[in-house]
Formats: structure tokens, C-alpha cells, sequence
């Protein structure tokens, strides 16, 4: 006799590519097919939705921007009706949002990662409560919280009175993130001179990942070395603004933007040093992937990116509070120091190699799956 799969809906806010978005896809390719059939719900369109559908992987998207958005609890009640959906897995607060109603109304397990809080230091008082507030709301009414970090744990025990989760470390695909595979010439096809050191940044361009604060560093770094170049690859609000900055400075010609792009692995490849200066990240999985092609990597002091990165040895570290100075510092350091690039770039292989698989993401996952079973 065929033992019966669990049918498990991930429900996520957004079809574009981002850390959650990179994790999901990586769970659901990952997932025991034997015991477990997975639905994927998404609150927007976008790249990832094409991706699942090219993995012959079913989903749904129910288009909202807003949490809480009580006007589509009903198409989601009547969603997880009629695909027999027996657990569901939230990533993300706005997913969780507007998930929880129907979940609790059907009975149907929920468990909630936290990809990052949604509550962080550059919002007002009043936002920042509000957010406090919704948090404690959802992680008290889900079935399990996972946390990505132990720093994402502590952070939400600090704020929220009686927060528990399980530690479930990111994982990353270590086959299509390797540096021993064969990539395409992303330096020939962009005209990006071989010699020039290369710094990559692959993030949505939003005020959260600070790509105007990496532009002004770089401006300064630039002039002291003409060799740099600075790659920017993604989408977002303060595009138009980030543009109009690098004209300002008048580094048109060291700097390369970019949409969004499917082919990270080539991009990466042909990096010499990664740049994440968040404000906030639960265990950024860009870093990761970066780190796992043996890159050179800057990331901001905050949850997460320093709980991967030891300051000196497999990455640097940038105050985010001080993160324009601390970027042009460390972008001339690792600019003008092979040796220090070579060393942080084998730390970094070793240290995802040895701590974030995703294989062993999955697996244990699984097991949290299975308690609900």
C-alpha cells in the first residue's frame, strides 16, 4: 500500500527573487517527494513564479501588497479547501498576515519562519510598535516559529514577551553554488575590463539593503583607485535615485546596473569582493550564496550577517551606523590587499561548506513537518 504524501501549502508575499523567495525554492526542491506534495502560495507574480512552473511545481498567486488585507481571507480559506491542504509553512510576516485567519478558521497547522523581523531601528516609534505588536501577534498564534538564526531568536526574545522558535539555519544549494562548475563570461558580456576588481551587489535596491550608502562609499574608494568597478544587479525603489546619485559623482563608468537576473552563479563568479550593508537581515541568503562561490564578502554588523561573518577571517564586518566610512575603509582594504581577499575567499567556502547545506536545511524542516503529521 502507497502511503498517503502530506500536502503542505508555502505561502510567501511576493513572486520576485529575494531571500525568502530563494529559500522557498530551495525547500520545495529539496522536500522528500515520497512523503511530502507541495502548493505554493505567492501574494504577487513575478520570477519566481515562472521558476516553479518550470520545476512542474503547482502554485497559486492571490495578488495583495498589504498585510492584513482582510479582503482576500476568503479566496485563501476557499484555496486551501479545495487543494486539501493539511499543513502550511509562512514565510515571512505579510505571508503569515494573511494566511493565519484561514489557517485557525480550518484548524490546519501553521508554522511560521522568520526570514527577519519586520519591526527594525530606522522606523518610528509609532511603526516600530505597531510592527512589535503584530509580531508578537503571529509568532503567539502559529503553530511552531522557525527562526533562520540564533541572533533572529535572541532578537525576538528580546522584544516580544514569551517568543519561542526552533533554530533552522538557511541552507544553501551547494551544486549550483560551486565555483568548480563552468560559468558564463558575465565580464566579457558586460565589457567589464579583467583587471578592474570587481565588487557585486545582488539585493533588492531598497532603503533596507542601503544601496545609496554603498554608492557614496564607492564614489570615495573609486578615486583613490580607478581599477574598481562596481556591479549592481536588482530592482526597487530607490533605483531611480541611485542612478541619479552615480551621475552626480560623475562614476558612470565604474558602475554597472542591472535588473534583476536569473544567472546569480555567473554573476558571483565574476566578483572579486560581495557587498551586503543591510540594516537588518534574519540570515541573508545572498551572502550566503556569495560565500559559498569563495567570494570576499562585507556585510553589516546586525542579526545574522554577524553571526556568519568573523570579522578578519572568512568576511568583514561595517557598522551600520556608521556605514559609509566603514565601506570606504574595508572596500580600500580588500581593493588593495590579494592576499586578504584570498584568505577571506577560502574561509568563506569552508565556512557554508561546513554549517549552511541545504540538503540539511531541508531535512530538518522535515522533521518539524513531521510533528504536525
Amino acid at each position: 500500500m502507497t502511503r498517503k504524501r502530506t500536502k503542505i501549502l508555502e505561502c510567501i508575499r511576493q513572486g520576485q527573487i529575494g531571500g525568502g523567495e530563494s529559500h522557498l525554492l530551495v525547500l520545495v526542491t529539496n522536500l522528500d517527494v515520497s512523503k511530502f506534495e507541495s502548493v505554493v502560495l505567492s501574494f504577487t507574480d513575478g520570477p519566481m513564479i515562472q521558476k516553479l512552473n518550470d520545476l512542474g511545481i503547482k502554485n497559486h498567486v492571490i495578488q495583495t501588497e498589504k498585510p492584513f488585507d482582510i479582503r482576500i481571507w476568503k479566496r485563501v480559506k476557499d484555496l486551501l479547501i479545495n487543494e486539501n491542504i493539511e499543513l502550511i509553512h509562512v514565510h515571512g510576516s505579510r505571508a503569515n498576515s494573511n494566511m493565519l485567519w484561514a489557517a485557525r478558521s480550518l484548524k490546519i497547522p501553521i508554522i511560521y519562519t522568520i526570514h527577519g523581523w519586520s519591526f527594525h531601528q530606522d522606523q518610528n516609534f509609532i511603526t516600530r510598535k505597531l510592527r512589535i505588536f503584530g509580531e508578537k501577534y503571529l509568532t503567539s498564534k502559529s503553530s511552531l516559529n522557525i527562526s533562520v538564526s540564533e541572533s533572529n531568536k535572541q532578537s525576538g526574545k528580546k522584544f516580544i514577551k514569551n517568543f519561542q522558535s526552533v533554530v533552522v539555519n538557511n541552507g544553501i544549494d551547494q551544486n549550483k553554488f560551486n565555483p568548480d562548475n563552468t560559468f558564463a563570461d558575465i565580464r566579457k558580456e558586460l565589457k567589464i575590463d579583467r583587471d578592474a576588481i570587481l565588487l557585486v551587489f545582488i539585493a533588492r535596491v531598497t532603503s533596507h539593503k542601503q544601496p545609496l550608502a554603498l554608492i557614496e562609499a564607492f564614489s570615495k574608494t573609486v578615486n583613490n583607485d580607478n581599477k574598481l568597478h562596481l556591479l549592481l544587479v536588482g530592482d526597487g525603489d530607490q533605483k531611480e535615485e541611485g542612478i541619479a546619485l552615480i551621475r552626480k559623482y560623475g562614476i558612470d563608468t565604474n558602475v554597472t546596473i542591472l535588473p534583476f537576473r536569473q544567472d546569480v552563479p555567473d554573476l558571483l563568479f565574476a566578483a572579486d569582493i560581495y557587498v551586503l550593508p543591510s540594516l537588518w537581515e534574519g540570515l541573508p541568503i545572498a551572502l550566503l550564496e556569495a560565500m559559498a562561490m569563495g567570494k570576499a564578502v562585507i556585510g553589516s554588523n546586525v542579526d545574522g550577517t554577524s553571526e556568519v561573518i568573523i570579522n578578519g577571517e572568512n568576511g568583514l564586518l561595517v557598522d551600520s551606523n556608521n556605514l559609509v566610512y566603514d565601506l570606504v575603509e574595508k572596500i580600500n582594504m580588500l581593493a588593495t590587499d590579494k592576499a586578504l581577499r584570498q584568505k577571506l575567499s577560502k574561509n568563506a567556502l569552508e565556512t557554508v561548506k561546513n554549517k549552511y547545506n541545504a540538503i540539511t536545511m531541508t531535512r530538518e524542516i522535515e522533521l518539524l513537518y513531521n510533528r504536525f503529521v
